[in-house]
């Protein structure tokens, strides 16, 4: 997991304060300036996310825009997972 969060840039994970991640770990890329992907790490397993922020700066501190899930239980094994992230960041 650790290569691809290095592959596509996304932030150390922090903790989410603003209860959308249910205080778990969470870690982002950015699109544009206001939407992101995020992966949210409880316990080993990750779920990725497609977020809407007016900016970098509320990510885990207020509540996004919007916000829909993409993957569930992501696993880098499984190649649709891989195109997910893939067809947003290339």
């Amino acid at each position: 997991m650790e290569n691809i969060l290095k592959y596509y840039e996304f932030s150390f994970f922090k903790k989410d304060e603003s209860d959308t991640f249910s205080g778990n770990e969470i870690a982002y890329t950015e699109l544009n300036t206001t939407h992101f992907l995020i992966f949210e790490r409880n316990n080993e397993t990750y779920n990725l996310y497609i977020s809407r922020y007016k900016g970098k700066n509320e990510i885990g501190l207020k509540p996004p825009e919007i916000l829909e899930i993409l993957i569930e239980k992501y696993d880098k094994s499984i190649p649709e997972h891989r195109i997910a992230i893939t067809q947003y960041l290339n």
